[in-house]
C-alpha cells in the first residue's frame, strides 16, 4: 500500500503560513466596526463630485439606514462631512484636505513645485509664491524671488486673504459649490482684507473658472499685476495656486512682457499638476 501521506513542509514555508493565520487573527481581533463604517462613507463620497443622498450611501454601502444616519451625524458633528443647502445630499468637506496641509504631502508638493518655481522666476525675471487653503484663508507655503535689482515677494508662511485676492479667487473657482461655501463658511478676514459681496466674488470666480486663470490688478499693492494658475489634483480640484505678483519695467531695460510671463506660468504649473497625477496614480 502506498503512503499518501504529504511530506513535511519544510520551516521556513511553516513560518510563512504562520504568519499569515497570526495577521488574520488580528485583523479579526483589532477590528472597530464604527471605525470602519466612517472610513466606508468617506471613502464612498471622495469619489463623488456632486455628493451622495444618504438613501443612495446606504444603497451603495450595503448597510443598515438607522446606522448610516448615525454615522452620517458624527461626521457631519465633526465636520468631515457637510450638508447641501437644501439638507438632502452630504459631501466631503475639506478637513481631510486641511490634515493633510500638516502632513508630509504637503513636503512633497513644495519639493516637486520649487524647481519648477526657480526656472519661472529667472525665465520671466518675476517672483512668484504658492498657496494654500489653510482654515478660513490662504497660507503661503513657497515664494521664490526673481533674479533681477527690482522685485516683490509675499513673505513665506504669510496668511493672505481669501476672497480680495487673485490666489484665493482661484482656489474657490476651482472647488465643487459645497466645498466653496464651506471655505466661505470657515473664512477669516486677515489684516486690509477687502471686502467683497457674494455675488460679486462668484461673478469673479466664474471669469477665473472659463479664463483658465486669475489675471487682475493687484488690490493690495498699486502697480501689481497679479497673475494665477490652479495646481490641480487628479479629481480636477485646486490644492494649490501660483501667484507672480508681476510689475512691469519701464526702464530701457526689455524683460518678459505680462503676456510671456502668463504663457510661462501657465507651463509651470501645468507640469506640476502632471507631477501630482502620476504621484496619485
Amino acid at each position: 500500500m502506498k503512503n499518501h501521506a504529504k511530506p513535511p513542509l519544510p520551516e521556513s514555508a511553516i513560518e510563512d503560513e504562520k504568519d499569515d493565520r497570526d495577521e488574520r487573527d488580528d485583523g479579526d481581533r483589532y477590528r472597530a466596526p464604527a471605525l470602519d463604517k466612517g472610513l466606508d462613507i468617506l471613502e464612498l463620497l471622495a469619489e463623488q463630485r456632486g455628493g451622495l443622498t444618504r438613501a443612495e450611501i446606504t444603497k451603495a454601502l450595503g448597510r443598515n439606514a438607522s446606522e448610516i444616519y448615525r454615522m452620517l451625524e458624527r461626521l457631519v458633528a465633526r465636520q468631515y462631512v457637510m450638508r447641501s443647502e437644501a439638507g438632502d445630499r452630504y459631501a466631503l468637506s475639506l478637513k481631510l484636505f486641511a490634515l493633510a496641509h500638516r502632513h508630509p504631502p504637503m513636503e512633497r508638493l513644495i519639493a516637486e513645485a520649487l524647481p519648477l518655481m526657480q526656472r519661472f522666476a529667472n525665465d520671466a525675471e518675476q517672483s512668484c509664491h504658492l498657496t494654500v487653503y489653510d482654515r478660513g484663508n490662504l497660507l503661503v507655503i513657497a515664494q521664490v524671488d526673481g533674479p533681477g535689482t527690482w522685485g516683490i515677494a509675499v513673505r513665506l508662511g504669510s496668511r493672505v486673504g481669501l476672497v480680495d485676492t487673485s490666489s484665493g479667487r482661484t482656489l474657490l473657482a476651482w472647488q465643487t459649490p459645497e466645498q466653496r461655501a464651506h471655505m466661505l463658511a470657515e473664512h477669516t478676514k486677515v489684516k486690509g482684507e477687502v471686502t467683497i459681496d457674494h455675488a460679486a466674488l462668484e461673478a469673479a470666480c466664474e471669469r477665473v473658472r472659463e479664463t483658465g486663470f486669475s489675471r487682475t490688478d493687484s488690490q493690495q499693492i498699486f502697480g501689481v499685476t497679479d497673475v494665477t494658475f490652479p495646481v490641480l489634483g487628479p479629481s480636477g480640484q485646486a490644492m494649490a495656486a501660483l501667484t507672480c505678483p508681476f510689475l512691469k519695467r519701464i526702464d530701457e531695460y526689455v524683460a518678459p512682457s505680462l503676456d510671456e510671463a502668463t504663457r510661462m506660468l501657465g507651463e509651470i504649473v501645468q507640469a506640476l499638476s502632471m507631477l501630482r497625477d502620476e504621484g496619485a496614480a
